[in-house]
């Protein structure tokens, strides 16, 4: 019995594209590919830009969006309690603190933050100012009654003045990640319901007070 095998010399080249398997020729297996490592654009901040996902980000908010959440109402009050005395202030007083509402919003989980900016007051009578602050009572400012305050009013006639606050609310809303973002414009609550019944004040000499004679001038 005849055995035959072929030998391949070290170093040498096989022109046979397909070589026979009962040769005894050995093919080297095919070059390995190294894996392709993308390239990530230089403008891509914190390597996101080759992410296999969307990156989304939270939506820009406008006051018309903020219509479900509103602030509370301002507290209105004054001093002398419910009346004036024509041609001396009148001392208003409103108070609003900063609110926090958690709730949806645009599809997304929000916190809804409202901070008092401005205190607007309308006295009844035409007059009105804008003020930075709600006020604050006579006796905490160290001043005697009827004196001016930053929010006090004079009345100039007799009557009874309806008063009303509109406090304008800066809001900024949260969606999660502690980064409060700001909403263009103000988001207002009023109160009113305040009457200031104004009265005149007369001096006059009399032999008797009120007390003893009850039907006297002034009394």
């Amino acid at each position: 019995m005849d055995i035959g095998a072929g030998l391949t010399d070290p170093g040498s080249t096989s022109t046979d594209p397909s070589p026979d398997p009962g040769s005894g020729q050995i093919s080297p297996d095919p070059p390995t590919s190294l894996p392709v490592v993308p390239t990530v654009p230089e403008d891509c901040p914190l390597n996101r830009c080759d992410l296999p996902y969307d990156v989304v980000t939270p939506p820009d908010v406008t006051l018309a969006d903020l219509v479900s959440f509103r602030p509370a109402r301002p507290s209105l009050e004054g001093e002398p309690a419910g009346f004036g005395v024509v041609g001396m202030p009148a001392n208003i007083v409103a108070a609003a603190s900063e609110q926090r509402i958690a709730g949806t919003l645009l599809g997304w989980d929000v916190t809804v933050r409202f901070v008092p900016a401005a205190f607007v007051f309308e006295y009844g009578d035409g007059g009105s100012i804008r003020s930075a602050t709600g006020g604050t009572s006579w006796q905490r400012l160290g001043q005697a009654q009827f004196t001016p305050t930053a929010t006090s009013h004079v009345y100039l006639a007799r009557g009874t003045y309806p008063v009303a606050v509109t406090v304008q609310y800066s809001a900024s809303v949260d969606f999660g990640s502690g980064n409060w973002r700001p909403v263009a414009g103000y988001v207002t609550s009023t109160t009113g319901g305040y009457d200031v019944r104004v009265v005149e004040v007369r001096t006059a000499l009399v032999d008797e007070t009120c007390a003893e004679n009850p039907s006297g001038p002034g009394c």
